[in-house]
């Protein structure tokens, strides 16, 4: 009876670990990707403060570019900054999050093959 308990403690361990750890690497991917938005940002500001105020800039809208004023490129990217800045500072804490829970998931699991030496064999036995 207790071996079954043992088991199921196991199998429903496992499931939080695999999902925790998945949710883990979407995180990192979305930091990932905001950090390239961030630095695609910030190298665009970048060249446009190299640019004279009375310069011709075109912004891309699909297939089309239209027309815009230095100062609204200028304003548009350093929001795009600002907002790459914020969403990975808010990735950052959920990645932290996910990392305690994977430890704490870890420690559970190793608690439970602890107490149940016999849970521990037969989990070898099966993964060879």
């Amino acid at each position: 009876m207790a071996d079954e308990a043992n088991r199921k403690a196991f199998l429903e361990i496992q499931s939080r670990m695999i999902e925790s750890t998945a949710k883990l690497k979407q995180v990192q991917n979305q930091i990932r990707s905001k950090e390239g938005e961030k630095k695609r940002a910030y190298l665009t500001l970048e060249e446009l403060r190299q640019l004279l105020d009375d310069t011709n800039t075109y912004k891309s809208i699909g297939r089309t570019f239209v027309l815009e004023p230095k100062s609204v490129l200028m304003d548009e990217q350093e929001q795009k900054l600002k907002d790459s800045e914020a969403a990975i500072s808010a990735l950052e804490k959920s990645k932290e999050y996910l990392e305690k829970q994977i430890a704490e998931v870890e420690n559970n699991l190793r608690e439970l093959l602890q107490q149940d030496p016999g849970l521990a064999r037969q989990i070898m036995s099966m993964s060879v």
